[in-house]
Order: structure tokens, then sequence, then C-alpha cells
């Protein structure tokens, strides 16, 4: 036996054959995905940044380069400004304008203690976020089991509260705010109820998913017993679903307090609306302070909500992989 026999691959049976030939196709139509879809995706990035040198008649190519300057223009004349910004401190270069007056903007407790303009609208951004994510949590719950195909039997219920839900969602938190600015003027009401509303379409949809994948053995054998719909759902499927009810609206509150701030800048409140004021009149320390804050709050919302997730659903759901 020569050595091209020896290493020479044995002949495939017809049912092998067929299968490697039907893979070897699903590999041609994978790639063939794969540049398609990356072709497509030059070809619409190529025509967005036509469109936008189009739209900005021809000076988008030209300005690209100054992208930079924005943030090059926000260097203040003393680095040490931005933290008497933060904390209403006296600046030696206060010439009476809005531009160093850090101290009047105090929110005075007693007569020698005081909070920090910018803490004080961050605390208000913070309570627009929670307030609108506890509303629209406790509606999404009440909601996401009439949505649930395994738990409502009546399809036209379960098609009514869907579509209400995707109603509720559909339009941006800055056009329902638009729309209660004009009912309750300047302030944090029309942000609140405009989060809120929102909160309880995202919520609901993603709770009456989860709803969907619970086990029905335990609401089976609550049936079985005489149970009612409710003592069946609040027996039966609430314990199952509420670690991830509570990640998602830990998970939502981070996403509101963005919304929020986003919210404040078109006048409802907040820190948002002090941050559109000072980038308009050119305060660069301000500008840097009210930064610098909603950055270390994004993170300090971040890290609570994975501690309390820990806490919630136990250290050991997140032991996976790591030996322990």
């Amino acid at each position: 036996m020569s050595a091209t026999d020896v290493h020479r691959a044995p002949a495939l049976s017809p049912e092998g054959a067929t299968v490697e030939r039907h893979w070897r196709d699903l590999a041609a139509r994978r790639r063939l995905y794969t540049i398609g879809g990356l072709v497509f995706l030059l070809l619409a990035l190529s025509s967005s940044l036509w469109f936008a040198n189009e739209t900005n008649a021809g000076k988008f190519f030209d300005r690209l380069p100054h992208v930079a300057d924005f943030f090059a223009e926000l260097k203040p004349r003393d680095w040490l400004d931005p933290v008497r910004a933060l904390f209403d401190l006296p600046s030696p270069y206060d010439d009476g304008s809005l531009k160093f007056d850090y101290p009047e903007g105090r929110v005075y407790l007693t007569q020698g203690i005081y909070i920090p303009e910018y803490f004080h609208r961050m605390i208000e951004t913070l309570n627009i976020a929670l307030f609108s994510t506890l509303v629209g949590s406790t509606f999404g719950f009440l909601l996401c089991f009439l949505a649930a195909g395994n738990i409502t039997a009546s399809r036209w219920l379960r098609f009514a509260t869907r579509r209400f839900l995707e109603i509720v969602r559909a339009f941006p938190e800055i056009v329902i705010a638009g729309f209660f600015l004009a009912i309750f003027s300047l302030g944090p009401i029309p942000a609140i109820l405009a989060v809120s509303i929102h909160t309880v379409g995202a919520l609901g949809k993603m709770f009456f998913e989860v709803v969907e994948n619970a086990d029905m053995k335990p609401e089976e054998g609550l049936r079985a017993v005489g149970a009612n719909w409710v003592e069946r759902v609040w027996f039966g499927i609430v314990p199952q679903v509420l670690p991830n009810f509570m990640s998602y609206f830990l998970l939502r509150f981070e996403i509101n307090v963005r919304a929020s701030t986003i919210l404040g800048a078109v006048g409802a409140g907040g820190i948002g609306e002090t941050l559109r004021l000072s980038i308009g009149r050119g305060h660069e320390a301000k500008t840097i302070a009210i930064v610098f804050l909603l950055f270390c709050t994004i993170v300090a919302v971040d890290q609570f909500s994975a501690w309390l997730r820990h806490r919630l659903v136990g250290r050991q759901a997140f032991a996976y992989g790591r030996g322990e």
C-alpha cells in the first residue's frame, strides 16, 4: 500500500456527501450574505454622509476637521474654576457677570448650610427619573399579565393591551414632553409625565416577554386546586419573574436619568436646563462642572444598580465561569 493510499480520505457515503454539499451551500450563502451586508452598510453610510453634506450646503466635510474646536473652547481661565462652580464657591475672576456668579445659585437649607446649585438640580433630575420609573413600572407590571399569551386567554384583550403598549412607547419622551409643556408650561411636571408614559410602554413589553417564558407548572398546580386568576398569577408567576422585573426596572432607571437630563434641555427642569444655558452662554467652567457631575452620577447609578441586582438575585448567579 502506497503512502498516497494511507493518507487518502475515506469515501463518503451518499448521505454524508449530501450533508457535506448542504454544509458547503450554507457556508457559501453565509459568505454572500456577509459581503452583501457590508456593501449595504457602506452604501448607507456613504449616502448618509452625502445627505448631511448637501443639507449643510456643502459645509459638512469642510467643517469636519473643526469638530474638536468646541472642546478646545471649553478650556477655562483657571482649572480650579470648575471646582468653584461645582460647589458654588466665589471666583477671583468675578466681574459681576453671570459667567462667574457661582455663589448666587446656592440653595440654603439653614442660614449657614446650603446645597450647591448643580447638586440640587441633579437631585431634581434623579427625582424625576425615579418617580417616573416607579409610576411606569407599576402600570407596566399591571398590564404585562394582560398582554402575555400564556396567562390571558382572551385574544382581544391581549391584542388591545399590546397595541396600547406600542402606542405609548412609539413617541420619544421629548415629543411627549413638548405636548405637555404646551399645557403645563415649564417645569418638572411635563418631564415626569413624558418619561412615565414612555416607561409604561417600554417596561410593559419587556415584562410580558419575561412572563411568556415563565414555567407554567406552578400555575397549572394552582389551577388544579381551584385558585383564581389573580392567585395563579401572584403565587405561580410573580415569584419566578420578579428578579428579571427588578433587573429591567434598574436598567430603565438608568435610561430615565439620561432622558430626564435631555428633557431638561427643552425646559422640563433639572440639570439639563442648566447645562443648556451654560453651553449657550459660553460659560466654560460651569459646563465642565455640570458634565463632570453628570458623569459621576451616571457611574454611581450604574454601580448601585449592579450592587442591588447582586443582592436581589444572589451572587451565585454571577459566579459561573469564575471558578467559584
